[in-house]
């Protein structure tokens, strides 16, 4: 089996882009992917579209988007993972290579969640998880969830929402930089405590926004890589989890054990010390679609231990210098989360850093192992995918 590396990356703006349809946004991404490959779109032997798309206009995507994108006839699938469908196209396109099945292929995700209204919108995210249960008879939306994790974090080891405060501001520091976020303004932490509350403890200012997007990687394998590019950016290791679809089956609600579980995988494969991961990994992309889920997350990651993933926040050791720089591009709660582009815009964006070409001076993270991990759940821990890019070959 081959190894696979990044040769290109497209991106779109995100934030509320119906000045475009569907096929359009997705064709912002895919012609950046394609330029910065050198390649053309007949050298693309298959290409994967991450897409959750219920509320939006298009049902069958990839096939639109495979035709709009000059991509056809070269074989396509639609793939959808709720909030993890980007890290689901970029691993059925990461296996394709690895096999041998495509020497170049490309991982699409693109979501237009704005063509329809935002209860809509709400009403289709809440049915990620056991939709009879804990949608229909309960009401539980996603924001509803996270306040579940929430409580029971500061219950147990006594988080303030000045903590979740400190996630929200880092957020908007970074995405105020970035010319791709949706939200490019930095925020107060008076004007954080001052939002309107969405979810108690959470608030507006704690939640990912809903947003459209697209984001694109070309992949290649090892000995075709090397005729496109003198610097691919390796994916080096993938770890993958699941979750019960009805959270009255967990036990604990201050960790995601899906996303646990996927990162032991990448670390055992990688062969990182899993009791300071941190010291091998330059940056990093964690799924926060609400704030709680980024503190939760170092944990998971094992760059905290149980119960310390606050302290991280509270000392802000995740900002660039600090003990490892996390979501130096806004994350979902700035750049935005248009579900089905979210886990390839966090590919694209760590593929960049490790090259130190992130889009804004202020946003480069210091590259000094060359290794980068990506962190995205769907749902409540429904799906977790982790993924290590790096910029060494697997196996040196």
């Amino acid at each position: 089996m081959t190894n696979v590396a990044i040769i290109g990356t497209g991106h779109s703006k995100f934030g509320s882009r119906t000045d475009v349809n569907l096929q359009e946004l997705a064709w912002e991404a895919v012609k950046q992917a394609l330029e910065e490959a050198n390649v053309e779109q007949k050298d693309i032997q298959y290409f994967s579209v991450g897409n959750v798309g219920t509320w939006s206009a298009e049902p069958l995507p990839a096939v639109v988007i495979g035709e709009y994108c000059n991509l056809t006839p070269s074989g396509t699938m639609r793939v959808e993972a709720a909030c993890a469908s980007g890290s689901a196209a970029l691993r059925e396109v990461y296996l394709a290579v690895k096999s041998g099945e495509a020497d170049i292929a490309m991982a699409i995700g693109v979501e237009q969640m704005h063509q329809s209204p935002n209860p809509t919108v709400v009403e289709m995210i809440g049915r990620a998880g056991n939709y009879f249960w804990e949608f229909e008879n309960f009401g539980l939306t996603f924001p509803g969830y996270y306040a579940l994790y929430a409580t029971a974090y500061m219950n147990r080891y006594g988080l303030k929402e000045e903590d979740l405060g400190k996630i929200a501001v880092k957020a908007h520091h970074y995405g105020a930089m970035n010319p791709y976020a949706h939200f490019q303004k930095e925020i107060t932490m008076e004007e954080y405590l001052k939002s309107r509350p969405v979810a108690w403890p959470l608030k507006l200012l704690d939640s990912s926004p809903i947003t459209d997007g697209a984001a694109a990687v070309v992949l290649a394998s090892e000995e075709v890589a090397n005729k496109y590019t003198d610097s691919p950016v390796w994916i080096e290791a993938q770890g993958v989890g699941s979750g019960t679809a009805n959270l009255s089956r967990r036990t604990d609600f201050t960790t995601i054990e899906a996303a646990r579980m996927a990162a032991e995988q990448v670390y055992r494969r990688a062969k990182i010390n899993m009791d300071s991961p941190w010291k091998d990994i330059d940056v990093a992309d964690v799924h926060d679609c609400f704030t709680i889920a980024e503190i939760i997350a170092y944990e998971d990651l094992r760059f905290a231990r149980r119960g310390e993933g606050l302290t991280l926040a509270r000392e802000e050791q995740t900002y660039i210098g600090g003990r490892i720089p996390v979501n130096v591009d806004g994350g979902l709660k700035a750049k935005g989360h248009p579900i089905g582009a979210t886990g390839v815009s966090m590919a694209v964006s760590l593929a960049r850093q490790l090259l130190y070409r992130a889009p804004n001076k202020g946003m480069q993270a210091e590259i000094r192992n060359g290794r980068a991990l990506a962190h995205n759940v769907g749902g409540t821990g429904h799906y977790a995918y982790v993924t290590l890019f790096s910029t060494r070959r697997p196996g040196l």
